[in-house]
C-alpha cells in the first residue's frame, strides 16, 4: 500500500475537529498512573516553554514519506531518539513556523525555500516542559541535506502508509523512576520511534488515515 501526498493533503484539509493539547499521557488507560505521579508539566502545575518541530512530508513518486532525525548521543535531552527537526521558540522568531523552519535548516540543512507550509498538528506537552507546536510542511524531491554533526546523528524517511497505519502505532511501557509510564512507539526497521514523535504520527494518523489503499 502506497499513499500519494495530494490525497493526504485533501484528508488534513477537510479535518474539522477540534484542536486539543496532547502529550505522552494519551497512551496511559485510566487508573494506570496514579494522579501524584503525573508530570507535573502536563498537570499543569508548572509553566510550558514555547517550542516548535517541522513535520516533514515528503512528496516521492513511489509514495509520500515522512522525514525524520535520529538526535547525537552526547545530547542533554532526547540523546540518540527519533525525532523532527525543531527547537524553542527564539525570542526573535516571528511564530512557530518560523522556529521550525530556522531549526530545520540549522539541524538538516534544508531552507524554507524547499518547505510548503501546509497546517498544524496539535501542541504537544513534552516531559521535559515544552509545548511544542508541531508544523506539517511539503518537501518536494530533489533536495539535499547537510545535517549539524553535534546535535543529528542521521535523517531518514519512513513510508507514510507504514508510519500511520494504526496498526503500527503500539502502547510500549517503562519505568521512569520508579513509575511504569505508558508511551507510543512505531518501529521501523531498525528505528525505534516512541514519545511525543510517535504521538504526533498518531495524532497526524487520526486526521488523514482510511483502511483502503490509495
Amino acid at each position: 500500500m502506497t499513499w500519494r501526498l495530494e490525497n493526504v493533503l485533501d484528508r488534513l484539509s477537510a479535518f474539522d475537529g477540534e484542536a486539543e493539547r496532547r502529550s505522552n499521557e494519551e497512551a496511559e488507560v485510566k487508573g494506570d498512573l496514579d494522579p501524584k505521579d503525573r508530570n507535573p508539566f502536563v498537570r499543569g502545575d508548572k509553566p510550558l516553554r514555547p517550542a516548535a518541530v517541522l513535520v516533514p512530508l515528503v512528496n516521492r513518486p513511489q509514495g509520500a514519506t515522512v522525514l525524520l532525525t535520529k538526535r547525537t548521543d552526547h545530547l542533554n535531552n532526547h540523546a540518540g531518539q527519533i525525532s523532527f527537526p525543531g527547537g524553542r521558540v527564539d525570542d526573535t522568531d516571528r511564530d512557530a513556523i518560523h522556529t521550525a523552519l530556522r531549526e530545520t535548516e540549522e539541524e538538516i540543512g534544508l531552507a524554507e525555500t524547499h518547505i510548503n507550509v501546509v497546517g498544524h498538528l496539535d501542541e504537544y506537552v513534552v516531559g521535559t516542559g515544552f509545548l511544542v507546536n508541531p508544523v506539517i510542511g511539503v518537501i518536494e524531491p530533489p533536495f539535499d541535506l547537510n545535517l549539524h554533526e553535534q546535535e543529528v546523528a542521521e535523517a531518514f524517511e519512513v513510508p507514510l502508509s507504514y508510519a500511520l497505519d494504526p496498526q503500527n502505532i503500539e502502547r510500549h511501557a517503562r519505568d521512569f523512576n520508579g513509575t511504569k509510564r505508558h508511551f507510543f512507539a512505531i518501529t521501523w526497521n531498525d528505528y525505534y520511534i516512541w514519545g511525543a514523535t510517535a504521538g504526533m504520527l498518531r495524532n497526524l494518523s487520526q486526521r488523514v488515515w482510511i483502511s483502503t489503499d490509495t
